[in-house]
Formats: C-alpha cells, sequence, structure tokens
C-alpha cells in the first residue's frame, strides 16, 4: 500500500508518496481502507509548520476520509469489517491508501454519500457545527455572515445555518463560488468588492450582524467588527497572519471574539456533534460538495490548489481503488 509523508515542514514539495505496511489495530482501534481523504486548510498550515505546533515528524498528513473496515481491535464494538464509514481523525493519517483510527473516530457513512463525500464531513462539518452552536451559541431567527461561503467549512455553515432557521449572507470570490453559495439558500456576496461589509450591513437594516463565521481572520476582522450588532460575535475559524483591530470597536457594541479549534474538542462533545449531523446527511438535508479529486500521487499540486482559490467546495484525494 501507498502513504504520503512528510519528513520535514514546508512547502507542498516536502510530501513524498512511499510504500507502507500498514499496522494491526489495537485494542479500541480499527484500519480502514481509505477510499478517499479530505484535503482541509489546516493540513496545509500543519505542513507548513503555521499551526503554532507540528506533528511529530515524519507524519502522514490528513485527518479526514471515508471507506471500509479492513479490521478491528478488541473492545471495539457497532462496527463490522466492510462496513462504509468516515473517519473524523486519524491515528496514523488518512492521506493513505489505508488508515489507523480510534474507534471514537469513526461514524457509519449515509447510503446516499459517496465516499468523496464522507471525506469531506470531519472538519468541515465539524467545525461549522461547533463554531455556530457551541461557540457562537446561533439561534433561529438570527443572522449570519459566513466570510468564504464557498469552501468546504463556509458551505457546510450555510446549510446547517438555513436548516436551523436562520438568514445567511455569504462570501465567495469567483462568480461560480457565489452561484454555489446562493444554491444553499444564502445572499451571495463578492468578498473582492471592498464594499461588500457596507452590503452586509445594509441587509440587516443597519441593525448590524449578530453572527460572522470568519476563514481568513487577517484580512477581514478589523472591518468584521465595524458591521457587528451589539452583543455580536465574530468566530475565528481561519487566520494566515497578524491583524491589527481597534478595541473600541468591540467595547462600543459590548460584541466579542472568539476563535475555536476543532484539535481541543474532546471525544465526546464530537460523539454528539456528529450524532447531530448524521440526520441531516441521512435526510438529505446535508450535502458535502466535492470540487475536485485528486490522485494521492498529486497531494503536493491539491495542497497549491486548496491555498490558491477560489473555493468552490471540497478538494479530496482518491486514494485505495478496488
Amino acid at each position: 500500500m501507498k502513504r504520503v509523508r512528510i519528513y520535514q515542514t514546508g512547502g507542498p514539495e516536502v510530501m513524498r508518496v512511499e510504500p507502507f505496511e500498514p499496522p494491526q489495530p489495537g485494542p479500541g482501534e480499527a484500519l480502514l481502507r481509505i477510499r478517499s481523504a479530505g484535503i482541509n486548510p489546516v493540513d496545509t498550515y500543519l505542513r507548513a509548520g503555521l499551526q503554532g505546533y507540528t506533528p511529530k515528524l515524519p507524519y502522514t498528513p490528513g485527518m479526514d476520509g471515508a471507506g471500509e473496515i479492513l479490521a478491528s481491535g478488541n473492545g471495539v464494538s457497532g462496527f463490522k469489517t466492510g462496513q462504509r464509514v468516515y473517519c473524523a481523525g486519524s491515528i496514523s493519517g488518512t492521506y493513505a491508501e489505508a488508515a489507523l483510527c480510534r474507534a471514537d473516530q469513526l461514524h457509519p457513512l449515509p447510503g446516499k454519500l459517496s465516499f468523496e463525500q464522507g471525506a469531506c464531513i470531519g472538519v468541515p462539518y465539524g467545525t461549522a457545527y461547533r463554531a455556530l452552536f457551541r461557540v457562537a451559541e446561533a439561534q433561529k431567527g438570527e443572522m449570519v455572515l459566513v466570510h468564504g461561503a464557498s469552501g468546504g467549512v463556509g458551505l457546510a455553515a450555510a446549510q446547517l445555518a438555513r436548516a436551523a432557521g436562520l438568514t445567511v449572507i455569504g462570501t465567495a470570490g469567483s462568480e461560480t463560488g457565489r452561484k454555489l453559495v446562493a444554491a444553499q439558500g444564502a445572499v451571495p456576496l463578492n468578498h473582492g468588492d471592498p464594499g461588500h461589509f457596507e452590503q452586509a450591513l445594509k441587509a440587516t437594516g443597519g441593525r448590524g450582524v449578530p453572527i460572522i463565521l470568519e476563514m481568513l481572520a487577517d484580512k477581514n476582522l478589523g472591518e468584521d467588527l465595524k458591521i457587528l450588532a451589539p452583543e455580536g460575535r465574530v468566530v475565528v475559524i481561519g487566520s494566515r497572519g497578524e491583524v491589527t483591530i481597534t478595541p473600541r470597536e468591540l467595547m462600543a457594541r459590548d460584541s466579542s471574539i472568539r476563535g475555536m479549534s476543532l484539535l481541543r474538542v474532546p471525544p465526546e462533545e464530537l460523539r454528539q456533534i456528529h450524532a447531530a449531523l448524521g440526520k441531516g446527511f441521512s435526510d438529505g438535508t446535508l450535502q458535502p460538495v466535492v470540487a475536485q479529486s485528486f490522485r494521492l500521487e498529486e497531494a503536493a499540486q491539491a495542497h497549491r490548489q486548496a491555498l490558491a482559490g477560489p473555493a468552490r467546495g471540497n478538494l479530496v484525494l482518491a486514494c485505495a481503488n478496488g
């Protein structure tokens, strides 16, 4: 079997494909045949050494994937060999034809979803759900502005928010992306237009935006604070650098900036999140959007695409065949 391996942090070129012998699952673990692996922005930050910590080198990247269970260790219940599953997290990394996972990282893959779609659940939908309902504490009837709404997390957030009875404004950088945002029931705005902040404020009748989900805080946070509603919340999901803000914008509105990362979420909370998500995938309310699939050997190209944008859904790697 093959896997992607990183021996030093750096650009996409540090990823190499090499053969490996899959490990045997220990107690509470399962070995998955990975049919498709999800590519997330956090994968690129970890590879480049920009996430604040670096996995022990060498390592195989990837947190999300979908496929079938090849083998299970002692103490694994509720799953059987050959069962279709998706993983939200992995012990050994999902950019591989097989990956080792803890049982609590596994979830049944609904029959309506393909392996490619299953690979787009863990980080995108887990992040969006937690940002909206645990961190921002969104309530039915509120309005949410999603910056970068045509990306994996953004689309998930738009779908989840609409299903929960929120009004959604979503920004995207391309016409194709804005059409995709509109297809989720959101009001699309062009985030390449400096006037889009004022347009978002106008959509609230001048009252301000109660919730902003921010995928690129280093570019937008200063302007976000100017259009917040009183007691509004900005949830920082992504940032690629430093940013200067004016604290009085927060003080004047009694508003707040809240950061979040799935990497700090305890397993029990993740289990609850994915139990809630499962209902939406089964009834078709939630539909992961796959923009492009790459071969395992094209992982570097996929990372370049993830950083270049513009986003139009999720990127995945096609891993094991047959």
